[in-house]
């Protein structure tokens, strides 16, 4: 269950840095209030995860996500480059975050 936790802290730390960017294009109530609760439960559900899980791998794999998660984001959301290098980093981010998984 500690793995589930740590991915969705990932995911809605994505969730926290789409709503930076919603912000920074138009200052509303409802973004702001998306970005306490993505960067919140980010927060709160890392926590439940380094119970169980390892403090370095744990933040490892979360910023591992966050990163990815953000990168792809600004890909196909907001119209950032696609070349093949970043891509091929993204894949070294995620092979490095399994084998994490896999060695604890």
């Amino acid at each position: 269950m500690a793995w589930v936790s740590l991915i969705l802290a990932g995911c809605t730390e994505v969730l926290g840095v789409y709503s930076m960017n919603k912000i920074s294009q138009k200052r509303t109530l409802t973004w702001f209030l998306m970005l306490i609760i993505g960067f919140g439960l980010s927060f709160s559900l890392l926590s439940n995860a380094m119970e169980t899980i390892p403090m370095g791998t744990a933040y490892a794999v979360w910023t591992g996500i966050g990163t990815s998660g953000g990168t792809l984001l600004g890909m196909f959301v907001f119209g950032e480059s696609k070349d093949w290098r970043r891509i091929v980093f993204i894949a070294m981010i995620i092979s490095a975050a399994v084998g994490l998984k896999l060695l604890t």
